[in-house]
């Protein structure tokens, strides 16, 4: 007759045996996809009344903004001296082969963002440029290029809230923006009436937008709106 610290060894060898062979069997997960670049990040904003603010409410500590991203071959430089309430922004693309295009543009604020993304699965990327107005509104722009075949470079436009007043009833600024997975994301705070501006009550609206070709360049459509 077998002791019982006997089976138990063996009951033990045997659990031991099957849990190594089911790690092994596991499958291996996918490489992480990487950032080839990363754009320079603004400074915090200072509070109202700080030292460091010029005249006109810009912070006169904000660096320059810088930033080179990739996706496939095409690599989009955006360069700003963000210094001010208003700030030039230059725009370019280029491949291995060459220059794809420059443009320019002027910002209402400074740069706080910039995201690559082929937002309508066409081959071709587009660069999204994330813009904060001064003052305590923080209202948010943007500033986008799509690259047309990799030949040229063509506007991206975001309706303004203030177009549609069903969105933007309780606007006041405080915007977000992000793309993913072929949607261009805008989300803000809801202010009813009586709200402070650094207290809204009336929770988040989100706005979803799809990348389609307009008459003279892209526009953002607006796809779905979504309240939380």
């Amino acid at each position: 007759m077998r002791s019982i610290p006997s089976i138990f060894a063996i009951t033990l060898s045997l659990a031991l045996t099957a849990c190594s062979e089911e790690q092994a069997e596991a499958p291996t997960a996918p490489p992480a996809k990487t950032e080839t670049a990363r754009p320079a990040v603004a400074p915090d904003p200072k509070p109202a009344g700080d030292a460091g603010t010029t005249n006109d409410g810009a912070d006169a500590r904000t660096e320059p903004f810088f930033a080179q991203m990739v996706l496939g071959d095409v690599t989009f430089q955006v360069e700003s001296p963000n210094d001010s309430s208003i700030n030039q922004v230059t725009v370019g693309a280029e491949r291995p082969e060459g220059p794809i295009g420059q443009m320019e543009a002027e910002a209402d604020g400074t740069i706080t963002n910039v995201e690559i993304e082929d937002l309508n699965a066409d081959g071709y990327p587009e660069i999204y440029v994330y813009v904060t107005s001064t003052g305590s509104g923080s209202y948010g722009s943007l500033i986008a290029y799509a690259s047309n075949r990799n030949k040229s470079l063509s506007q991206i436009y975001l309706p303004a809230i203030e177009d549609d007043p069903a969105i933007s009833k309780g606007y006041m600024g405080h915007d977000e923006f992000a793309v993913g997975e072929g949607t261009f994301l805008r989300r803000f705070p809801i202010y009813k009436d009586g709200d402070s501006n650094a207290q809204p009550t009336g929770g988040t609206r989100q706005i979803q937008y799809k990348l389609e070709a307009g008459e003279a360049g892209w526009i953002l459509r607006q796809d779905r709106v979504v309240e939380f």
